[in-house]
């Protein structure tokens, strides 16, 4: 009795772990709409978020010239990464990004390629983003003075929060757009009071200026030259990139903006155009907000402070906040900074599960399990328990992590733009010059925290890896969305009346009748066909063999007496097993195809089949016909002789 009961508490859990499985085809259509600034909120809980750690990561990276620093990220903003999402607002109204243009102008394997690679970094920069927010969040916690000493843990209390997070995955999740709009709001006044206190507390101490100018001029790193300064802070900007994530999410969430009344399906130019008022209004905000918190807390939060273990580390404008107000509004700040956090880390995971749907599952990259949401959040969940504990829950350490994942998804666009302003004069060099600062900056952080391509070059491999494990293992799949043949093909396959469509599979040649002539004979010895018998001829070619799906176009011929049947196919035996079980739903009959023997090492043609889509056909295409269709007396019959 309890080994039944087991048994049905596993097939219950199974049940429930993988309900949900959604298609290959990547983010689903008719999302809810709303206007572009509720959308702006829903980017915005990862964006602006990162004003809870910016501007500490700013002092320990470039000391007294943050706020110069922080300039410069800040021009890069409006006019480097803003024109560039920009361009691919307009070139992916569907809000595929700028992988999916790349993805278009790289065909074949060398695109696919690219894109695992790019996935790879991806999947860093969400990754990471839920870790460091999470960390972050508990350095808030931990900081708050109402908290007692006994939670001062901080990988355990991160790693709660994170299960925690997991957990409402693993129950449903979908993301709230006006619960977004409440906890940005309240976050952004709150920012804004802070900052515009801070900065009349320094216009009412006149002395503090002067003081923070005259210890950067007598810095020896700059050796009391403006242009040094300047200089120093063009090395330096790249260290501050966290300030510059947002866009990507940005571009993702298009789906979900209103248009206007003229907009189309092929072209949401109201969507495009909201699409730009939301980016363009977040940088605003954030480049306002970037500066302004650089400055006050450059010179009012003394330098130890921002250290490890001081009482500003991750926590800048909370720190103010505390000092400036008390510590009842510093609790109100707290707990709304660690609010977006927190829904920072369930955006940066929502994005994450629709990443791999997207993209895997149409290359065949992607294992079955991968459809559903739940093992997927089990498996992202155990990928940021470990990153956490890798790096000690310290919101410094994921920083150069972050910063790679970010810049590296913010170089493809600048470099998917550029390629498709090709030919345009003075765009063409704008952009290529924005891509060579892109390119400067992403060397450059990778060089100064090497930490960062470590962790996406393990996401990559992993990715890489599974993907070629799930493509060998899914190959015998039928691969064949549906089948369209033309009015001549349509015909041929009808005007075999009564009698089954008999298939003689060959592979294309000069197309001469002699040829086809040749065949007849051939098979009618090796098959013992009847003269009687018509045969149709089937040539399939093949297409782009980096493609794992796809509808087959049949094109229907005559040469010379002789009907033939073409097609092109990423992968042959599937498309003649396609092409098989519509001829069988169409006419009622049993179609049989016949195949020659090949000759030569089968492991050979088994890898050719695995690598070019072709090989040895005949057991192959049987393999196919045995998985799609269980029940023999419906399979079409193969012949080889």
């Amino acid at each position: 009795m309890s080994f039944g009961l087991n048994v049905r508490q596993k097939r219950r859990f199974f049940i429930w772990l993988f309900e949900g499985r959604r298609g290959s085809a990547g983010a689903p259509d008719g999302h809810h709409q709303s206007p572009w600034w509720q959308v702006m909120c829903l980017t915005g809980v990862d964006y602006f978020s990162t004003l809870g750690y910016q501007p500490g990561i700013a002092f320990l990276a470039a000391g007294l010239l943050s706020p110069l620093a922080t300039l410069v990220l800040v021009l890069l903003t409006l006019f480097g990464a803003l024109p560039i999402y920009n361009r691919v607002a307009q070139a992916s109204p569907r809000g595929q990004g700028s992988i999916s243009m790349l993805e278009e102008l790289l065909p074949r394997w060398k695109g696919k390629a690219f894109v695992l690679c790019l996935l790879g970094f991806a999947a860093t920069d969400f990754v990471i983003t839920i870790t460091l927010s999470a960390a972050d969040a508990t350095a808030h916690i931990i900081g708050n003075p109402f908290v007692p000493a006994s939670l001062n843990h901080p990988i355990a209390l991160t790693i709660a929060l994170l299960a925690a997070l997991c957990t409402i995955f693993l129950k449903g999740f979908k993301e709230a757009i006006g619960l977004a709009v409440g906890i940005v709001g309240v976050y952004l006044a709150l920012n804004a009071f802070v900052i515009g206190a801070a900065l009349l507390h320094v216009l009412e101490h006149p002395a503090l200026f002067p003081a923070w100018k005259a210890a950067l001029y007598a810095s020896p790193a700059t050796h009391g030259s403006p242009l040094a300064m300047l200089a120093l802070a063009l090395l330096l900007f790249p260290k501050l990139a966290l300030g510059l994530s947002g866009f990507e999410t940005g571009v993702a969430v298009m789906p979900l903006v209103e248009g206007e009344p003229g907009d189309t399906a092929e072209h949401p130019r109201g969507r495009i155009r909201n699409t730009q008022k939301l980016l363009r209004t977040a940088a605003l905000i954030m480049s306002v907000g970037l500066i302004g918190s650089s400055i006050v807390t450059t010179l009012l939060i003394p330098a130890q402070q921002f250290q490890p273990g001081g009482q500003a580390s991750g926590r800048a404008l909370a720190y103010l906040a505390h000092q400036l107000f008390g510590e009842v509004f510093g609790s109100i700040y707290d707990l709304s900074t660690i609010s977006i956090l927190w829904f920072a880390g369930a955006s940066a995971m929502a994005g994450l599960l629709n990443l791999v749907p997207r993209y895997l599952p149409r290359y065949g990259m992607a294992p079955e399990w991968a459809k559903a949401t739940r093992p997927l959040v089990l498996l992202f969940g155990a990928i940021t328990f470990l990153i956490t504990w890798l790096f000690d829950a310290d919101v410094d350490a994921q920083g150069g992590a972050y910063a790679t994942g970010v810049l590296v998804l913010m170089t493809s666009a600048a470099v998917a733009v550029t390629l498709l302003m090709r030919g345009r004069g003075r765009q063409f060099a704008a952009f290529a010059l924005i891509t060579a600062i892109f390119v400067y900056t992403t060397l450059l952080n990778i060089y100064e925290r090497p930490e960062g391509i470590k962790i996406a070059s393990w996401f990559i491999a992993t990715i890489i890896l599974t993907s070629l494990i799930s493509r060998v293992m899914r190959s015998t799949e039928l691969r064949v969305h549906g089948v369209q043949p033309d009015p001549a093909a349509e015909r041929l396959i009808r005007d075999s009346g009564d009698a089954p469509v008999r298939i003689l599979a060959i592979r294309p040649g000069d197309g001469r009748r002699e040829a086809y002539e040749n065949k007849m004979r051939e098979a009618r010895e090796s098959h013992h066909l009847p003269a009687d018998q018509k045969v149709l001829f089937l040539e399939v070619t093949p297409g782009d063999v980096s493609d794992f799906t796809d509808v087959l176009e049949v094109r229907g011929v005559d040469v010379g007496g002789y009907k033939v049947l073409r097609a092109t196919s990423p992968a042959i035996p599937n498309a003649i097993a396609g092409l098989l079980l519509y001829i069988r739903d169409q006419t009622g009959q049993l179609p049989h195809a016949y195949f020659g023997w090949t000759e030569g090492n089968p492991m050979v043609y088994l890898l050719k089949f695995l690598a070019f889509g072709e090989g040895d056909t005949a057991p192959v295409t049987r393999e196919v016909l045995r998985q799609t269709e269980p029940n023999p007396q419906r399979r079409p019959r193969i012949h080889v002789g």
